[in-house]
């Protein structure tokens, strides 16, 4: 890759030949074609990927990468292209700013080119010997060095430390090692060799895969603890999935040679000389043989991934057919907790189990009596006593089994037969009478899982041709039965504790006369009926039919609930305190003004809430109706649903006073003016209008009007939902009951609204300090004008003298135009401008008397002057 030169002659200084335009467009032109050929360059260069999948084919890439990039770095560095460069920049040329930022890109690719080929040569002696390297050794070695230095490398390289470049590489070394281990462990060629060198490959295989795991997490580690800023972070997953696999094949492949042998130790082949049925022996050898042709005969890769489920058969397959030495050591281990088969119960499975075991070695050793003289070996007398000890073991263990289950069979199963239907689960010392706490009073279907047990175990005990009791058969027999009671009773007892819990406590008492009439009928199951009475099925219809009445009403109930809790919401929400809005202009409106505003508009509301407060008792008289089938108002079997909706009411009333005076007080605090007052001068005393005085005034009977809301909302008779009528205390004075006695007294009502007025009293305090600084200027209207006049008359002073008093006079009123005429004081706005026209008119008065002094003063002086001079 060449950069094609000019044509034109570049001999003279830049700045003649930049005002040359045909040597300017034949170099723009020679530019353009640069920058494409560079372009092109390093688009081909960052498309590039390694050729292979190993290591080295990272570091090759690299290498032709800088080979290119640096090739054509030096032809920029060329005087001819510096020249051209210059003579552009000083042309002012528009191709100058292109072609320097792929002149740029080029640089900043061939360094990180150059860099990475300079980190990598580092590591790519340690990935030959990986790749390429003799014997199992030298790759089990390597491991440890080249971790290290990839360490070293994260460290120091500006580009290697990042993830998107090392993980590749990590990847494509555990490809590499991968790879070797599939070479020194041919599964293909594997089997064929002498036992102890495959074992001894296998195991140099696995040390090799484990190494590589091992050295990971060390550098990982040492890259955490060095005071690096990145640490190995990398998917396990890419690293170590294939790995990982390879290493449980090895441990496969190990397993497969180590069973093998020991078979062969059995078989030994020296039995054809003494037996007198070689044939059986040679038999028994070649089955030995035939657990190996499988894997002699593979038509996979087992270290591929894609094979793991064919070679996970394989072993399978394998495994079964060399259990028989495992039996023994598989039963003592297991004999405490045996593995079941799904849906087996605990004993029958153990007993199938223990069955299965003994058909195992037991057909082994019908091979072994075939052949006599195999049993009178060394090792045939071994498996023989091994097979003795087992089997005997075994069906103690199975008659052990039996024996106990059919003791606590015939032992328990009258016992459970004649249990309740139902049992009652309660909570502390809960009784049926216990009114108050009927949700906590709970029942169950009382059908033990022992019973069940039993019946599964009969059923399997059969199975196994063992004898069971008669009782035992009979309820096996009726399983459809029992199991349908059990689910009808549990569905129901299930309807019976979701409508409890849909009750609250007061509707719980209001329905006390059904739940415990439903209680009356589930008596029967908890004294009565056992799971041998004939009566069962009429007893769910019984108690079905009974909650599904309790249902409807409690449906009903719900439904006008809801319907006063839709009057009650909208007395919670209300909005005591509605502001005026401002005045066109956006004049705020006066103090009176504003609480008149907010008195008006909260009658109109109470109205509407009175409303919806008188449209409850009607309701719960419909409640009343439903459930004691009166009208009147003052059923005794509501009186705690009446005042659970009183209570209820009152607790609405006191939140709907306490929201609103919180409202109220963040208002107050909110920075943002609702009201505003006058600074005026009365009396010669600097003060608002209205005064603080009667701001806070004004302020606490709105918040006692606030809180007598509440006496509109007239509380209900006892135990009844009829309002109080009006009681004649003494003479002609007539009380009223309603919730205002109680709101009024709440400590979180009197919080808030002693918080309301402090907050209130405090923002008066403060504009009242504010206007002690016009105090400064009280001589203007306290101090005696005539007398003072008097005697500046009398002393006849300087016009120096009168000028330092108009000076001052005329100083005050300046100083007055540039005073603010609004303070903002949180929710009160003061204006100042009546209060700074009277102390500027009062300032101007001084100046015209002063005048009018200096005035009469000048005229009598010259008046005498005249006299004097007999001017007439």
């Amino acid at each position: 890759i060449k950069l094609e030169m000019p044509a034109v002659n570049l001999d003279g200084e830049v700045t003649a030949l930049a005002t040359v335009p045909a040597v300017v467009r034949s170099l723009e032109s020679c530019a353009v074609t640069w920058q494409k050929l560079i372009s092109t360059v390093l688009e081909e260069q960052l498309k590039k990927v390694p050729k292979g999948n190993g290591a080295l084919a990272e570091i090759h890439l690299w290498r032709e990468k800088n080979a290119t990039l640096s090739a054509l770095t030096e032809q920029t560095k060329l005087p001819e292209v510096q020249k051209v460069l210059e003579i552009l920049q000083e042309a002012g040329s528009e191709q100058t700013g292109a072609l320097q930022r792929v002149l740029s890109d080029l640089k900043k690719y061939n360094v990180e080119a150059l860099d990475n080929v300079k980190f990598l040569s580092a590591v790519e002696r340690h990935l030959k010997n990986l790749a390429y390297g003799p014997g199992s050794d030298l790759v089990l070695n390597t491991i440890p060095s080249l971790l290290n230095a990839l360490r070293m490398v994260w460290i120091l390289s500006r580009h290697y430390n990042r993830d998107e470049r090392m993980l590749p590489l990590l990847e494509r070394i555990a490809w590499d090692i991968s790879t070797r281990v599939s070479g020194f462990v041919d599964p293909h060629t594997l089997f064929r060799e002498d036992t102890a060198a495959a074992k001894k490959k296998i195991k140099e295989a696995q040390r090799i895969l484990e190494r590589w795991k091992k050295c990971y997490f060390t550098t990982c580690a040492q890259v955490e603890t060095s005071g690096s800023e990145r640490y190995w972070k990398f998917d396990l997953k890419c690293l170590f999935e294939k790995t990982d696999y390879m290493i449980s094949v090895c441990q496969d492949l190990d397993a497969i040679f180590q069973v093998t042998q020991e078979l062969y130790n059995v078989f030994i082949p020296e039995l054809t000389t003494v037996t007198e049925n070689p044939q059986r022996v040679d038999s028994l050898l070649r089955e030995v043989n035939g657990l190996m042709s499988p894997m002699k005969q593979l038509a996979f890769d087992p270290f591929s991934l894609a094979q793991a489920r064919n070679w996970k058969l394989m072993m399978r397959e394998f495994r079964e057919k060399v259990s028989v030495k495992n039996v023994k050591q598989i039963f003592v281990e297991n004999l405490e907790d045996p593995p079941l088969y799904k849906n087996h119960p605990p004993v029958a499975g153990a007993i199938s189990w223990c069955r299965s075991l003994l058909y195992r070695i037991k057909h082994t050793m019908t091979r072994f009596q075939e052949a006599e003289e195999l049993l009178s070996s060394e090792h045939g007398k071994e498996v023989k006593q091994i097979y003795l000890q087992v089997a005997k073991m075994m069906k103690e263990y199975e008659d052990q089994k039996y024996r106990q289950w059919r003791e606590r069979t015939e032992q328990m199963l009258p016992l459970l037969l004649k249990e309740n239907l139902l049992t009652r689960v309660t909570a502390g010392s809960v009784t049926e009478e216990s009114v108050t706490t009927t949700k906590s009073l709970c029942f169950t279907v009382n059908f033990s899982p022992i019973l069940q047990e039993i019946i599964v175990e009969t059923k399997y005990m059969e199975q196994l041709r063992l004898p069971v009791p008669e009782i035992a058969r009979y309820v096996a027999l009726q399983e459809e039965k029992y199991l349908r009671y059990a689910s009808k009773l549990k569905n129901m007892l299930g309807r019976y504790h979701r409508l409890m819990g849909t009750l609250t406590e007061a509707e719980t008492k209001l329905l006390d006369d059904y739940i415990q009439e439903l209680w009356r009928i589930f008596k029967s199951g908890r004294k009565r009926l056992t799971w041998n009475s004939l009566g069962i099925g009429e007893f769910i219809v019984q108690c079905t039919q009974a909650i599904g009445k309790v249902e409807s009403l409690v449906r009903q109930i719900h439904n006008i609930s809801e319907e006063i809790s839709s009057k009650i919401l909208p007395l919670e929400s209300a909005n005591l305190f509605k502001f005026p809005l401002s005045k066109d202009g956006g004049a705020l409106p006066e103090a009176k003004e504003f609480f008149d505003y907010i008195k008006c508009e909260r009658a109109k509301d109470v109205v509407h809430m009175v409303r919806n407060y008188s449209a409850i008792p009607p309701l719960l008289i419909e409640v009343e109706g439903q459930v004691a089938n009166t009208n009147t108002g003052k059923s005794p079997k509501l009186a705690a649903y009446y005042a659970y909706w009183e209570n209820r009411i009152y607790q609405v009333l006191t939140q709907l006073i306490v929201k609103n005076l919180q409202a109220f007080n963040a208002a107050v605090l909110a920075n943002v003016p609702l009201l505003q007052v006058e600074a005026v001068l009365s009396a010669d005393e600097v003060d608002m209008v209205p005064s603080a005085r009667e701001i806070d005034s004004m302020t606490a009977q709105c918040i006692q009007d606030c809180v007598e809301v509440t006496k509109h909302f007239l509380r209900w008779m006892h135990a009844t939902c009829i309002e109080c009528p009006p009681q004649c205390v003494s003479g002609d004075v007539v009380a009223t009951f309603s919730f205002f006695s109680d709101v009024s007294q709440s400590p979180l009502v009197i919080e808030q609204a002693l918080l309301v007025t402090q907050n209130v009293h405090k923002a008066l305090a403060s504009l009242s300090k504010y206007l002690s600084q016009w105090n400064r200027y009280d001589l203007l209207w306290k101090s005696d004008k005539g007398a003072v006049l008097e005697r500046l008359a009398a002393v006849k002073p300087s016009c120096v003298t009168f000028d330092g008093h108009l000076q001052f006079y005329v100083q005050v009123a300046q100083e007055l135009t540039k005073q603010p005429l609004v303070k903002d004081e949180q929710f009160i706005r003061l204006q100042l401008a009546p209060l700074a026209f009277t102390v500027q008119r009062n300032a101007k008065g001084w100046v015209n008397s002063l005048g009018k002094l200096l005035n009469e003063l000048a005229r009598e002086d010259l008046f005498r002057l005249q006299e004097e001079f007999g001017v007439g």
